[in-house]
């Protein structure tokens, strides 16, 4: 299998990236040369769709940065995590007898920010960081590097259905707590110590409108200064240290 000399995650070629997708390998990212009207390259992009393997067709410039080999149309990125299955993680915390607290990322898709917030995510304990397939951040070894490690200590759940999994983190029993500058109560005044799913949004949009429906509180971070919003890793840092003092406090 063909790999990159400066980066063992990456597989390029058709016939390379179809055994890495057959090998069951985890795959962050496949880049599709835009407008090829090559059979190989058509038959590639109809078994990803079908197999929900997550892939973006971009200009032959772009694929030409990623590589310098044959690529023959295709690069694909593997990832150094393994995904898991946010239904799992949090059936097993239940049965564990813990009360457990979700990280809901929505669309961030900073590869800094979102390795800054695994560290963060690791050392307040959260159980899971649930993220969906398309917008969020690229999971690689920039990603590892700024998360200090951490993102191989907290499990890390995609999805293509991502509203639909938060609401079945409602069902299960968390409280669903979306955090903006539109929250209705400062998180030191709302209840964060339960079973909890927080949802953080992008540095762009923040939170879409289907999860703000979906959330059951709403909350924000008081501010003192004249900036209007915090870096998302930086509040993101603020809410989960505010749940461990509530936590310690109820303790």
């Amino acid at each position: 299998m063909q790999r990159n000399d400066t980066d063992q995650n990456m597989v390029f070629g058709v016939h390379p990236v179809q055994e890495a997708i057959d090998a069951g390998k985890e795959i962050e990212r496949v880049f599709l040369k835009r407008g090829s009207n090559n059979n190989a390259l058509i038959e590639l992009k109809n078994k990803m769709r079908k197999l929900r393997v997550p892939f973006q067709e971009v200009p032959q410039e772009k694929l030409n940065r990623l590589t310098r080999k044959n690529h023959q149309g295709v690069v694909a990125l593997l990832s150094p995590i393994e995904y898991q299955e946010i239904g799992q993680v949090v059936q097993q915390a239940f049965e564990a007898g813990k009360e457990p607290v979700v990280l809901v990322l929505d669309r961030v898709s900073d590869v800094g920010n979102f390795g800054a917030i695994c560290r963060s995510a690791e050392c307040a304990g959260v159980d899971a960081i649930l993220i969906p397939t398309k917008g969020s951040a690229q999971i690689n070894s920039f990603a590892v590097k700024s998360s200090a490690g951490a993102i191989f200590n907290v499990p890390i759940c995609r999805t293509n259905h991502f509203l639909a999994e938060v609401r079945s983190l409602a069902e299960s029993g968390l409280m669903v707590t979306a955090v903006s500058e539109k929250g209705e109560k400062s998180i030191y005044h709302a209840e964060l110590s339960g079973p909890l799913a927080i949802i953080m949004g992008s540095e762009e949009d923040g939170i879409g409108d289907g999860l703000m429906e979906i959330a059951q509180q709403h909350v924000s971070i008081p501010m003192a200064g004249n900036t209007g919003s915090l870096n998302v890793s930086v509040a993101t840092g603020i809410v989960l240290f505010e749940r461990l003092r509530q936590i310690s406090k109820n303790g």
